[in-house]
């Protein structure tokens, strides 16, 4: 074997993370339908990720005393039941950066492809609007750190820094 399995870390689709996860038996009721809790976990660490790939390093700030994001305010919308054993796709769009918080919009897919070199989604099950605020050890709202603000504006306009791959993971590289 020449290298290690990667856990999954997504990719960048445009302005949009991709985040693909399945639909186990653990995921599921006695009926085989995904437990409506299932998609905060899915759409969490969808959002990880995709802050993982931009050099957001949470663990550091939290490590360094800075602070830690924490879910502010959330609206779920459930349209159709993902089953087991159901290809799930995760799509994160940041939809507007303040100083002290981020709101996303994110929405789980069944079963999407690529054709022609576009994503083609599949119906839709659960669409959600996120927002996570920065806050300080002690609980109390602190702007985020000014070097993630200038990556998130960068990436919302189009313009992310050489130094950071949009890039999935490829087996054998960290």
């Amino acid at each position: 074997m020449n290298a290690l399995p990667l856990p999954p870390s997504g990719c960048f689709d445009g302005l949009a993370h991709l985040y693909a996860v399945r639909a186990y038996f653990e995921d599921t009721d006695l009926s085989g339908v995904v437990y409506h809790a299932n998609y905060l976990r899915w759409f969490e660490r969808a959002r990880s990720d995709m802050l993982r790939l931009l050099h957001v390093d949470q663990r550091g700030a939290q490590e360094a005393g800075e602070g830690a994001y924490a879910v502010a305010e959330m609206t779920i919308r459930y349209a159709a039941p993902a089953r087991l054993d159901d290809d799930v796709l995760i799509e994160t769009r940041i939809e507007e950066l303040g100083a002290a918080s981020i709101r996303l919009v994110q929405a789980a897919f069944r079963r999407a492809s690529v054709e022609k070199g576009a994503v083609q989604k599949g119906a839709l099950l659960t669409q959600a609007s996120v927002r996570v605020g920065f806050v300080a050890p002690d609980g109390r709202p602190r702007r985020q750190p000014a070097q993630w603000r200038a990556t998130f504006a960068q990436f919302l306009a189009g313009t992310i820094p050489a130094s950071i791959d949009l890039s999935p993971n490829q087996p054998g590289t960290p």
